[in-house]
């Protein structure tokens, strides 16, 4: 198998930058585990809470090496025939029908039944071939040339059976179809699978994976991404916004406010012309931050004090 893009992951000090020239700032822990996924030829699993940057990290990396991303989402219910694969059955039908009608043809001067069904057969074996074969997403990244990032979003969401038959790709990228054999991968692929941790993943899964657990960003962390996705916000308000946020997610919260979040009520402020943080301004906007309705009533008798916390 090719392997492609080393180039661009020499170093997690090159990976953090090239992240970084794209608006996505990752962390040290973030850099190391994307070299050592493309060096180690191994995937990745991804774990945190929603909105922490998980999908958006596999996307990233597609953008900043140039390569295809294939994306499965997972649910429960998802089989092979929907990730790996499935026949094209109008094609075969419609093969069926031109075998039907060249059969006096296929038959002509055959010596007895046993020459018949031969001859049958070597069009049986036609009939289950790759040209009848209708690729998903699995078999689409294993074809790429170059190298694709396959990225299998919410693989918790799937049923075990489902993580037990992808072991076989994680482990060697391949992948088995009865009807034609072993396909193995073109060039290696990033694998990339994102969990919110619904379920627990059988050890199986986690031993051919490397993992990265992304948390809630520290402080500092979260301000140098609020000031790449919102430059025109003020520093000021910038930092009001984050120790906000930091003592949300202190609080014993049906949902903590994630990333994705804190990026959108940043620019819900901004549009709203907000230069400082008020309990009016805050309470107007507490439903971009919070999407329970419980959590609202929990904070906003608190806005006082998160809001002065000094005081």
């Amino acid at each position: 198998m090719k392997i492609k893009h080393h180039d661009k992951i020499s170093s997690p000090e090159v990976v953090r930058e090239g992240f970084e020239k794209l608006g996505y700032i990752c962390s040290d822990a973030i850099a190391t585990a994307m070299y050592l996924a493309c060096q180690l030829q191994k995937p990745i699993l991804v774990e945190g809470p929603p909105g922490v940057g998980k999908t958006e990290l596999a996307k990233k990396t597609a953008e900043y090496l140039g390569a295809p991303l294939i994306r499965m989402q997972c649910y429960e219910g998802l089989d092979e025939v929907k990730a790996l694969y499935e026949w094209k059955y109008g094609k075969q039908l419609l093969y069926t029908q031109v075998l039907k009608d060249q059969l006096g043809d296929i038959l002509r001067g055959a010596r007895g039944l046993e020459e018949s069904v031969s001859r049958l057969h070597q069009f049986g074996d036609i009939f289950y071939s790759p040209e009848f074969l209708e690729a998903r997403p699995l078999l689409q990244t294993l074809q790429v040339e170059d190298g694709a990032i396959l990225l299998v979003d919410e693989i918790d969401k799937a049923d075990q059976e489902f993580e037990a038959f992808l072991l076989e790709l994680l482990s060697d990228y391949q992948v088995s179809i009865p009807e034609i054999g072993t396909i193995k991968a073109k060039s290696t692929p990033i694998v990339l699978l994102t969990s919110n941790n619904t379920r627990e993943l059988g050890d199986a899964l986690k031993r051919r994976c490397l993992h990265l657990y992304i948390p809630f960003p520290e402080p500092a962390l979260e301000a140098q991404i609020i000031a790449t996705q919102v430059p025109q916000m003020q520093r000021q308000l910038r930092e009001q916004l984050i120790q906000f946020v930091d003592q949300l997610r202190a609080m014993a919260l049906k949902k903590a406010p994630a990333i994705s979040e804190t990026i959108d009520w940043a620019r819900a402020l901004l549009l709203l012309n907000v230069e400082s943080l008020d309990r009016a301004w805050v309470r107007d906007t507490l439903n971009l931050l919070l999407k329970y309705q419980e959590d609202i009533e929990i904070v906003e008798p608190e806005l006082g004090r998160l809001l002065n916390p000094k005081n």
